[in-house]
């Protein structure tokens, strides 16, 4: 019963399924080509039989022009006895043989004009003695005027001992065939069910929850490893953004709580003291600047949510990071000297990369805020925008660095995480948001965020790949 389970379960495989219907199609396709083939053959043998049997009637024909029915009689009695001779009868006209070596024939073959219309069976004499019944032969009649009838013939024996060989090659042949399609479903059968064995059993590890199985993937890079990949890829995609999710809502229920409950205390606070229409506006005013600022966390939440996801999609078009960084630059001067700092613009263009001018701009003013706002702790402070390109990794790359307290190392990839505000950061105003927005931007374009040492300070670099030409 377990046999015939694993033979069902085989039969109901792709692989198996695929396998039997090209050996059906091969098999038909083989009959019917040696069938062709065959009737092709014996076609041709049978015309060859034709030409050689009007051949000899034309050469009996000469002996009777020249000797008359003597002559004729005689050089047929001759020619019959020679080995491998031509079918040759000469019956009177009541039918009975009077030379030839044809012993018997069948009958209705000799009431024939011409050309016997069908093959016919006769027995032959072989020497002296009856022979066993030849297969079939095909032959000529010739009526004389007193009454004797001339049989030239050949038998069919050639054409069919090629049909009965060539039907026994084709047997055995499809033989061989349906045993190696057996063997091979079989093997092959059972080698796809154990692959889609381990498949199933790792899909329902996943469905119960556990997110980091990954599909089986064999040495053979066949489809089945193919398909593996690409859905192991996927699989850790929804991994990520299933742990970002996770991330995101332990923040949200962290980093909102605080400025969700001054908010009720700013209006429970108004409530209580009643401290009239100036103290209300001023409770409103604080209530609206709150608001504000969940809200724009709120944005760059779905922002980010939605540049993750692919909703942003966009048609690349070609961007000159040089040009971006100036109009920026231009906008920020002023805002950094303000903050007791100055602004230096390096980028040299063009710096052409492809992507999405608006998304790369919210790129750039998100680092440029975050060196305003941590990289300016002292005065004098500089903010630096540079720009290079490099030829070898075909990388174009954007700088935003400053001379503030800077990232320690073991911290950069922590600072890129939703929400994530590292202990120094914690006293300043901001949602932790910047950098994973600005990381996420980068991934859409195929580029990435580095962060790295200025010595003193931060540089924040966007690495985009190079596009195809310079141009």
């Amino acid at each position: 019963m377990a046999v015939a389970r694993r033979l069902g379960a085989m039969m109901k495989t792709t692989a198996v399924r695929l396998s039997a219907l090209y050996l059906v199609l091969f098999s038909v396709c083989a009959v019917l080509l040696v069938v062709y083939m065959t009737s092709l053959a014996a076609s041709f043998f049978v015309g060859e039989t034709r030409r050689a049997v009007e051949g000899e009637i034309e050469s009996l024909s000469s002996v009777y022009a020249r000797g008359g029915m003597r002559s004729l009689v005689v050089a047929i009695d001759r020619r019959s006895r020679a080995p491998g001779a031509f079918v040759y009868l000469v019956a009177d006209p009541r039918g009975r043989i009077i030379a030839g070596n044809v012993e018997d024939l069948e009958p209705g073959v000799l009431d024939s004009r011409g050309w016997v219309p069908q093959p016919f069976y006769y027995q032959k004499y072989r020497d002296g003695r009856p022979g066993a019944a030849a297969p079939r032969a095909i032959g000529h009649v010739t009526r004389f005027d007193n009454g004797l009838r001339v049989l030239v013939g050949r038998d069919l024996a050639e054409p069919q001992l090629l049909r009965l060989i060539v039907r026994r090659s084709v047997a055995l042949a499809l033989g061989l065939m349906a045993l190696g399609g057996l063997l091979i479903w079989f093997f092959v059968g059972r080698r796809a069910l154990r692959r889609i064995d381990a498949v199933s059993a790792a899909s329902d590890d996943i469905v119960a929850g556990d997110l980091g199985r990954r599909l089986p993937v064999s040495a053979a890079n066949d489809e089945f490893d193919r398909l593996s990949v690409s859905l192991n890829t996927m699989l850790a995609r929804i991994e990520t953004l299933n742990n970002g999710l996770r991330e995101v809502s332990d923040s949200i229920a962290h980093d909102l709580k605080t400025p969700l409950t001054r908010l009720r205390n700013r209006a429970e606070d108004a409530l209580r003291k009643d401290p009239g229409q100036a103290g209300y506006r001023d409770a409103l005013e604080d209530m609206i600047a709150e608001a504000d600022h969940l809200i724009s966390l709120f944005n760059a939440m779905l922002l980010i949510s939605r540049v993750e996801a692919g909703y942003t999609r966009f048609t690349p078009q070609p961007v000159d990071l040089a040009a971006v960084a100036a109009e920026l630059a231009e906008l920020y001067e002023p805002l950094v000297e303000d903050a007791g700092g100055r602004l230096e613009n390096a980028v040299a263009g063009p710096l052409v990369v492809e992507g999405n001018r608006e998304l790369i701009g919210q790129a750039v003013t998100n680092l440029i805020d975050n060196a305003i706002k941590y990289g300016l702790a002292a005065p004098g402070g500089v903010v630096r925008l540079e720009g290079r390109r490099d030829e070898v990794a075909r990388r174009v790359e954007l700088a935003v660095c400053d001379t503030g307290p800077g990232i320690a190392e073991a911290d950069r990839a922590r600072a890129l995480r939703r929400f994530e505000r590292l202990d120094e950061s914690r006293s300043r105003a901001g949602s932790g948001l910047g950098l994973s927005l600005v990381d996420a931007i980068q991934r859409q374009h195929g580029g990435t965020l580095r962060l790295e040492d200025n010595d003193p300070g931060l540089c924040a670099v966007l690495s985009f790949p190079a596009p195809a030409s310079p141009d």
